[in-house]
């Protein structure tokens, strides 16, 4: 066991550090200020010559296989990049990737909607979530009804990433109801839907400067060859989805509470309160101390959720280790952060209350606290997971 990073990571790490400090971190003020008079924090153009920038530092198809013109650094790489990314706010996404199950699409599901998604030329998202249905999948309502060579779709998505700009979804309906029912797993599918086949999407205004969507199908007709994977086979592809999202999270959380906290740092140093600056106190101190051991303590569980899935091991439960730890750890890190700073800290010439905003939604999105603790217990006391089995 060796517990450093690889020269190689070293450099990835390195590289993407220098990617982030000059050409994302400038444009920090520029975004807060787009953000306050209700614009995206960056536009498309913007966007696409970043990523055309990132591709020069060779950061294009991070998670994407060799064949389709990525980069393919794999999971341990991709926590790393994560991590630093995560240190600046700027809403910024790499080019060349597409989701990961998109990869289950056949050869011409492939040439129709993975390579445009890889290339920039289409924009999806995945929807399971309903008004009703968040964390328990028995409860999905949407119905996906065979008519001739086609299925009638009809329900409603809610808070849906991405759902308000996607060209496609990928979305889960009930094509067995008895099945669904008895299992909660079972008879469920996966159909590709264009937005021109007839669904709609509206925008849900969050206290975060992220809006995602909900999705209304009324009757949407979607032909027999756009269903993904297997039939009644939709579960397992949003297992897989969710369970790439979960650690990602984690890593997420790391990279702003590192940065946070080096703000805590500094201000420290420099603010002063009876003569002595309040790094001098042992109230400021001991914050600093707790979040820097629960920062470490969540990168280890988010690398060795990365590390398990590179060796092609089961990951889920890492990951829901990793994704449960991060969000908690990012929360109490940016509330001390913020308490550090004091009346600064809740204004919005700083963007730590921009932060603290966005990082109450990591307890929530893909699977809440609540959701990774019945998973974690329900692995040991089933016995599915052992104490210490992952050292």
């Amino acid at each position: 066991m060796y517990l450093r990073l690889s020269e190689e990571q070293k450099m990835v790490q390195n590289t993407i550090r220098r990617f982030v400090e000059n050409e994302l971190m400038p444009l920090e003020f520029e975004v807060l200020k787009n953000e306050r008079e209700g614009k995206p924090g960056l536009s498309e153009e913007k966007q696409k010559e970043l990523q055309l920038k990132a591709k020069e530092f060779g950061f294009w198809g991070i998670n994407t296989p060799e064949e389709y013109g990525g980069a393919d650094l794999g999971q341990m790489m991709m926590a790393i990049v994560f991590m630093e990314v995560s240190k600046t706010f700027v809403p910024f996404r790499f080019g060349g990737s597409a989701d990961n199950i998109l990869y289950y699409a056949n050869e011409e599901q492939k040439k129709k909607y993975l390579i445009p998604t890889i290339n920039g030329d289409k924009k999806s998202c995945f929807a399971m979530t309903e008004p009703d249905a968040g964390s328990d999948t028995r409860n999905i309502k949407m119905t996906a009804v065979k008519d001739g060579n086609e299925w009638v779709l009809n329900g409603e998505k809610t808070f849906i990433t991405g759902g308000n700009e996607a060209d496609f979804v990928m979305v889960i309906a009930v094509t067995d109801k008895e099945r669904h029912q008895k299992t909660g797993r079972d008879g469920v599918t996966c159909f590709i839907v264009d937005r021109d086949m007839g669904w709609t999407s509206e925008y849900i205004d969050t206290m975060g400067e992220w809006g995602p969507a909900s999705l209304v199908f009324d009757n949407v007709r979607v032909p027999e060859e756009n269903i993904l994977g297997e039939i009644h086979g939709g579960y397992k592809l949003g297992l897989e989805w969710i369970g790439f999202a979960r650690w990602v999270v984690g890593a997420r959380a790391v990279g702003t509470a590192e940065r946070l906290l080096q703000m805590a740092i500094d201000y420290a140093k420099e603010r002063e309160t009876f003569g002595r600056p309040i790094a001098d106190r042992q109230a400021i101190q001991w914050q600093i101390a707790d979040s820097a051991v629960e920062i470490e303590a969540a990168k280890w569980l988010v690398l060795n959720a990365a590390f398990t899935l590179d060796q092609g091991e089961d990951n889920r439960h890492l990951a829901a280790m990793a994704k449960l730890n991060g969000a908690i750890m990012g929360n109490k890190v940016v509330d001390r952060v913020l308490q550090i700073h004091g009346g600064m800290g809740y204004t919005r010439e700083l963007p730590i209350e921009r932060w603290y905003r966005e990082a109450r939604l990591w307890r929530i999105y893909d699977g809440t606290d609540e959701i990774q603790r019945m998973i974690i217990s329900r692995n040991l006391l089933k016995g599915h997971v052992k104490i210490g089995q992952y050292v």
